[in-house]
């Protein structure tokens, strides 16, 4: 068995980028740059007014001082002329600023009639106009790698770049296995359960930007496994789930090793996931998962997850972990480094009582993973521990 830093290192080594395309900006949220974005223009494209009030010629206003309205400027409609000493323009939020004015003087801060305003007692001493190019300036970028955020999609567009260059989405083939699954819907006989682990993989992957291809479901025989193989060709990742240990009916290595795969590895000192494998089928990457639900969920977290992200351009990094205090004493770990579902809240990290790696309903209750290291000691109620938030 080799650790699980070993085997992430190795699925490392697997990753082949997926290229690049340019989408249009409406469709790059959530989809990991590629190239650098260089704004078109300057934000804002002219110096505008902060707040609504009277645009001046002077930095040197006193109370009292009298000022000519001579025009008004509004958003999208500035006014054509200068103001000049003695004169003022009424001016409006997002307004462009006349030329000649050097600050505004806020609406609360003048009494008018007719055209004419006078400054207050208390002047604010701001001068209430945003520069040009105060955001960004032509040419500023955005670099790859990045998550296209909401607020990235919102600066792309205000930098007037209607289309960006991002990473291809990852083509992912997954591929249940065995005779005891049917699917979803469907009526199980007497000796059968429902396929569930293909379902949350795949959406624990399309977080990440994967496109996920469910493959039908392989039976436990030879003929069964090379077909589902074969129609996973032309994508750039293949996921099995169960059928990787050393059982009898537990085909998944032998098949893919008599089509040509090249394994890079074979069983990890982690609990849940101990049988998990890694390699090449004739060139595309390919990782066996565990069969039993939590296992493969927390293999594909912590290996599959960080690989599609690679292959997207992103750094080759585990998920991130955090730390902090447990809730309530735990026992000592054993030789392999456990993850264990657990709950995090303001008063900390409060570990489940069961950690069978076949109950999904303390996965899907759980929202982190407590980060056991192997031979970790009884911690105490305080103690810090590191987690995965998933």
């Amino acid at each position: 068995m080799i650790s699980v830093d070993e085997a992430l290192g190795h699925i490392f080594d697997l990753v082949v980028p997926t290229g690049v395309e340019t989408v249009p900006l409406r469709s790059a949220a959530g989809r990991i740059l590629a190239a650098p974005v260089a704004a078109a223009r300057n934000q804002p494209p002219f110096a505008v007014s902060v707040m609504d009030g009277f645009a001046i010629a002077t930095t040197d206003a006193n109370p009292g001082d009298g000022f000519h309205v001579i025009g008004e400027a509004a958003a999208g409609h500035a006014y054509k002329g200068a103001v000049g000493p003695g004169e003022a323009v009424r001016i409006f939020t997002g307004a462009p600023v006349p030329d000649g004015a050097a600050r505004v003087i806020i609406q609360e801060d003048a009494t008018r009639e007719g055209d004419w305003i006078v400054l207050g007692e208390k002047i604010d001493s701001k001068l209430y106009i945003r520069e040009i190019g105060a955001d960004f300036k032509i040419g500023q970028t955005l670099d790859p790698p990045l998550v296209l955020s909401p607020a990235h999609v919102s600066l792309i567009a205000s930098m007037n770049v209607p289309e960006v260059t991002v990473a291809r989405r990852p083509r992912v083939a997954l591929i249940a296995t065995g005779d005891e699954l049917v699917m979803p819907g469907e009526t199980p006989g007497p000796d059968q359960i429902i396929a569930s682990n293909s379902f949350g993989i795949a959406a624990a992957l399309e977080q990440d930007g994967a496109e996920t291809r469910l493959l039908p479901i392989a039976r436990d025989n030879a003929a069964s496994l090379e077909a589902c193989f074969a129609l996973a060709t032309g994508t750039d990742l293949i996921v099995t789930i169960g059928g990787a240990s050393v059982g009898d009916h537990d085909l998944v290595g032998q098949v893919a090793a008599d089509l040509g795969m090249e394994r890079a590895f074979y069983k990890i000192a982690m609990r849940p996931g101990k049988p998990l494998m890694a390699g090449r089928l004739n060139g595309t990457p390919m990782i066996g998962l565990p069969g039993n639900p939590v296992s493969s969920m927390v293999c594909a977290h912590i290996f599959v997850r960080p690989m599609v992200r690679a292959m997207q351009g992103l750094p080759k990094v585990a998920l991130p972990m955090r730390s902090a205090p447990l809730v309530a004493p735990i026992g000592p770990n054993g030789p392999r480094q456990h993850y264990m579902r657990a709950t995090l809240s303001d008063d900390g990290i409060t570990v489940a009582d069961r950690q069978d790696s076949a109950l999904l309903s303390v996965l899907a209750s759980a929202n982190v993973l407590a980060v056991r290291p192997p031979h970790d000691g009884s911690r105490e109620a305080g103690d810090e521990i590191a987690f995965i938030e998933y």
